[in-house]
């Protein structure tokens, strides 16, 4: 395929998860040359140029990387049906967003099989940078995957051998990310209540930098749009302090904005069921 990395033709990558991220990943990786096989029970199309397989096992036969993209809960039982059908050779990246115990959890699975693990944090929101967003690897399977991901022309830096080395370091990005875009939110929604909305977006993008008003505009956006995520995943940020023995006050404020954010979202959902035909 014109302008795929070189060395790209044959190879392939299932994987797991076809909602947003999984669907950028599995589409990009496709388009890069590689052979990519989708599977998501909850979802009823695949991206163009990705083959869609009936479920995990068929998703991961004959795979060279298995790529995870399934959400925390569903992490572990999926591993456990991949490991079964898994190509020994194969690498199985986990690209959820869990604490380091979970992680390595996971990876003393895959070790129990002799697979390769893999413990992947996306430290850039992926409907943005797509399959450019930088990726920070650990596990058995650091090694392996860098160089592949390298060779795709995909930012990776690897992190060391120990599975939920990347996850750490990702929640610890996310309690200035997060409480950052918490501020933001509190300063704009203040502003607005005094009529100031404008005047203090301007001001907070003339501190963050030349980008600043696309970012100020992303912050307010995706943290309502994906509160209960981002909720779920600042709990997680507050065990990973908790573990460390430091003090989160900023992050149980963030968890704090982001669950009343998440109970307005479900506001209109439920008034919307209340009111439908049954």
């Amino acid at each position: 395929m014109h302008g795929s990395p070189a060395g790209t033709a044959g190879q392939s990558v299932a994987v797991l998860g076809l909602g947003e991220a999984g669907s950028i990943y599995a589409q990009d990786l496709a388009a890069r040359g590689l052979r990519v096989t989708g599977t998501d029970p909850a979802v009823d199309a695949v991206p163009p140029g990705v083959l869609r397989a009936p479920g995990i096992s068929e998703a991961v036969a004959g795979a060279g990387l298995v790529i995870s993209l399934v959400g925390a809960r569903a992490a572990e039982s999926v591993l456990d049906e991949a490991l079964a059908a898994m190509d020994p050779a194969a690498i199985f990246a986990d690209l959820n967003t869990t604490g380091p115990d979970q992680k390595r959890q996971l990876a003393e699975r895959a070790a129990g099989s002799g697979v390769l693990f893999a413990d992947v944090a996306v430290l850039a929101p992926v409907p943005r940078g797509r399959i450019s967003s930088p990726l920070l690897v650990s596990g058995t399977g650091a090694d392996a995957l860098v160089a592949l991901f390298t060779g795709w022309g995909i930012p990776a830096t690897n992190a060391g051998s120990e599975a939920g080395a990347a996850a750490g370091r990702k929640l610890l990005r996310s309690v200035f990310m997060k409480g950052l875009a918490a501020t933001v939110l509190e300063s704009v929604t203040a502003a607005e209540a005094a009529g100031a909305k404008d005047w203090v977006i301007s001001q907070i993008a003339a501190e963050l930098g030349p980008s600043g008003d696309a970012l100020v505009a992303r912050m307010l956006e995706g943290t309502r749009l994906h509160a209960v995520r981002r909720e779920a995943e600042m709990v997680e940020v507050r065990d990973f302090l908790e573990s460390l023995g430091t003090a989160h006050p900023v992050t149980d404020a963030s968890i704090e904005w982001l669950h009343s954010l998440a109970l307005r979202q479900q506001e209109p959902e439920e008034e919307q069921v209340a009111d439908s035909p049954s």
